[in-house]
């Protein structure tokens, strides 16, 4: 149907009630299970596309409530879970319900605390390298908005997982968008609820606690110590710490635990004005009250590496994700309305062995080594406090250097430089080659209007903890359960939740067999 009658009861009913072939006043209660988009057909226009159950002269049945059987864990064994990110919040939930007690150390703050820091960043260009945009309470994703799609279905359930946000305060939306998306603003007070329940059936949850080594005995888990002094005796750890614990990295190397280097990708913010983005999706030169801003999705393959977009944000806003000082990491979010004047999207190369080789990175932390040079090269290049290297697309293209730079929604700022200086030379080669390629999928996105701000290096983790197939435990140490994006297994919030539910299981499953 038209968005016009999507988006207006009595249309919607009549559209339903000719789609069904019945009079309008028979229809007595509806509910949407899908809903999507299609703006491929120039005739037609725009159409929102929906799967709705109808109950038709009879009365509409309630759908039945989701709850989670949480059980008091006060007294309950203790298992240590290091990350309060999706897969950390969601693993300490499950053992709630198997009857475990979780115990959280997470390294940042919680999420009111944590915005202080995050207004620091912008406003100063100052990093807490515990406290930023990746690191605190709910994780990278509580403050890059919140976009809950994932191509995981096979690896557990989401439905599950989206009633479990809805539960602690999502909109029902969730449920049927083909892109759900929850939105920044309104993730802290999710997350807040999700941790204020994990504590009232009896878990604890510990901010501002890093975990600093793991006591083994003969392979078996003893203890874990935190860096402020902390000894906690446990036999099981589940570590879901995310794909930015450089030193959690670096840690389990130095204790001579398995950690492998893996591909990852590597490339640039790109924003355009959210206006050419409607019109070149939408075809039309206004979006109108209808229509959620439009977004997008490219791939390519170019001198044998994959280029594609990334978590794309309309109405977006570019923020600053460095973990550390003296780095330049950019990201994405949007809030739930998707009101701001900009559409952004990482657009990033795929990167590998050869390519660390080459730059003289060996062993298992060479991605991490060649991750940190990149975003080291940006700081330098562009002009400290966070200020982000940037050129006009075409510019790029062409290997010119700006002379000036459109408005960008960047807070800390953007200088112009020739990122050949900053990227990888096969990684600005690749890029620049795509990008000519998606203007002519997308007639209008090749434009100077358009911005490259680098660097986009967070995608994924360079490294994978091994873990046995079978029980989810790494292959070297009993009770270690390397978990979600950080050990390499997830990649977004819901894979992560996913993956956090996972482990949780596997660890009851071991648990009760020994």
């Amino acid at each position: 149907m038209p968005p016009q009658t999507a988006a207006d009861e009595a249309l919607f009913r009549e559209s339903l009630a000719a789609a069904a072939g019945v009079a309008p006043q028979r229809i007595t209660g509806y509910r949407i299970l899908k809903r999507s988009i299609d703006a491929r057909s120039r005739t037609t226009g725009v159409q929102i596309v929906q799967q709705v159950a109808l109950h038709i002269d009879e009365p509409m049945q309630p759908q039945q409530a989701f709850e989670l059987p949480l059980k008091d864990v006060h007294h309950a064994p203790p298992v240590l879970i290091v990350g309060a990110g999706p897969a950390g919040l969601f693993a300490a939930l499950e053992l709630i319900q198997i009857g475990i007690k979780p115990v959280i150390w997470e390294r940042g703050k919680d999420v009111r605390a944590r915005r202080r820091d995050l207004a620091q960043i912008n406003r100063e260009g100052v990093v807490n390298p515990e406290s930023n945009y990746c690191f605190g309470e709910g994780g990278a994703g509580t403050y890059s908005d919140g976009k809950l799609y994932t191509r995981s279905t096979k690896r557990g359930d989401v439905a599950r997982i989206l009633e479990t946000f809805i539960l602690f305060g999502a909109d029902e939306h969730i449920r049927y968008e083909a892109h759900p998306h929850i939105g920044t603003n309104k993730l802290p007070h999710i997350i807040t609820a999700m941790r204020l329940c994990i504590e009232q059936y009896g878990g604890e949850v510990h901010f501002q606690k890093k975990l600093h080594s793991i006591a083994r005995n003969n392979g078996q888990i003893i203890a874990a110590l935190s860096a402020d002094g902390e000894r906690l005796p446990v036999a099981e750890i589940i570590l879901a710490t995310g794909h930015s614990a450089r030193d959690i990295f670096r840690m389990l190397h130095a204790q001579n635990i398995l950690i492998e280097a893996k591909e990852f990708a590597l490339g640039v913010r790109i924003e355009h004005p959210q206006a050419l983005i409607d019109s070149i999706q939408y075809h039309c030169a206004l979006r109108g009250d209808y229509l959620p801003p439009a977004s997008y999705s490219l791939v390519a393959q170019e001198q044998g590496r994959g280029v594609f977009s990334f978590c794309m944000c309309p109405g977006g806003i570019i923020a600053p994700a460095a973990t550390a000082p003296g780095e330049i990491v950019v990201n994405g979010w949007s809030p739930s309305k998707r009101n701001n004047p900009f559409a952004n999207s990482g657009t990033v190369v795929t990167v590998g062995m050869r390519d660390f080789k080459a730059a003289g990175f060996h062993g298992p932390l060479a991605a991490l080594n060649y991750q940190e040079m990149v975003e080291q090269k940006a700081f330098a290049l562009g002009g400290g406090k966070l200020v982000a290297p940037a050129q006009r697309m075409t510019d790029f293209a062409h290997k010119k250097l700006s002379a000036s730079l459109p408005p960008c929604s960047y807070l800390p700022g953007i200088s112009s430089v020739d990122l050949d200086e900053v990227l990888p030379a096969p990684v600005a080669s690749s890029l620049r080659l795509a990008l000519m390629d998606f203007g002519k999928k997308m007639k209008g996105y090749f434009s100077q209007d358009a911005l490259l701000v680098a660097t986009e290096s967070r995608t994924s983790s360079p490294l994978r903890i091994p873990r046995n197939a079978d029980n989810l435990q790494h292959p070297q140490i009993k009770g270690l359960y390397p978990c979600s994006e950080g050990a390499g297994y997830a990649g977004g919030i819901v894979s992560a939740a996913m993956d956090g539910v996972r482990c949780a299981q596997a660890l009851a499953v071991s648990k009760s067999l020994s």
